[in-house]
């Protein structure tokens, strides 16, 4: 695969809506999903859009936000393919809306009951690779440097919370208060900052 493809329909994503593990994953736990609360969730760093997508086939509604013009393209078709594959992913992606521009200029626009952060992580200290669709993704939208300057403008519009998702053995992004909380998966954390 040297071409990127943004895919709804099958493969991981595919499976995931199938054989997922509902509200009970950690994720819709993270931006508080319990019973029937279906909250509109700012994606921040919208990448391949799986995240946005799982909360979307529970219920939430999502924005997602992508800075980058090809992935913003990518992630448009592959929500238009999606749309064209049936009445249930239809009905998914209707709940879905993608914004092309930086998340540090939109939030203060888009008065956000739930920001989720899923930044570029820090590159790993083992020598596994990264999976080559991540290594794609990473060389269409760089290293999000400016990582912790979104999640301070994260931190100052959320209504409800921010859910910074970060890989589950790294340090704490500098600068950042203590989460109030978090929910820790396998290779994933994810650091909860309820608002005041």
């Amino acid at each position: 695969m040297d071409t990127l493809r943004i895919d709804f329909v099958g493969g991981r994503v595919g499976h995931r809506l199938q054989y997922g593990g509902g509200r009970g994953q950690a994720l819709p736990k993270a931006v508080g999903m319990r019973g029937g609360n279906n909250p509109h969730v700012i994606d921040a760093t919208a990448g391949l859009g799986r995240d946005g997508f799982l909360l979307a086939s529970l219920g939430a509604k999502v924005t997602l936000i992508e800075r980058s013009p090809q992935m913003h393209a990518l992630l448009r078709d592959g929500l238009a393919r999606a749309r064209d594959a049936g009445e249930e992913l239809a009905q998914i992606i209707g709940r879905m809306d993608v914004l092309l521009g930086d998340a540090k200029d939109l939030l203060s626009e888009l008065s956000p009951e739930i920001i989720l952060v899923d930044p570029m992580h820090p590159p790993r200290k083992n020598s596994a690779l990264v999976k080559k669709e991540l290594r794609l993704v990473r060389e269409i939208v760089g290293t999000d440097a400016d990582a912790a300057d979104l999640m301070a403008i994260a931190l100052k519009h959320a209504r409800n919370r921010v859910v910074l998702k970060w890989p589950q053995k790294a340090p704490p992004m500098l600068g950042l208060p203590k989460p109030s909380h978090q929910i820790i998966g396998k290779s994933t954390r994810y650091d909860v900052f309820m608002s005041p």
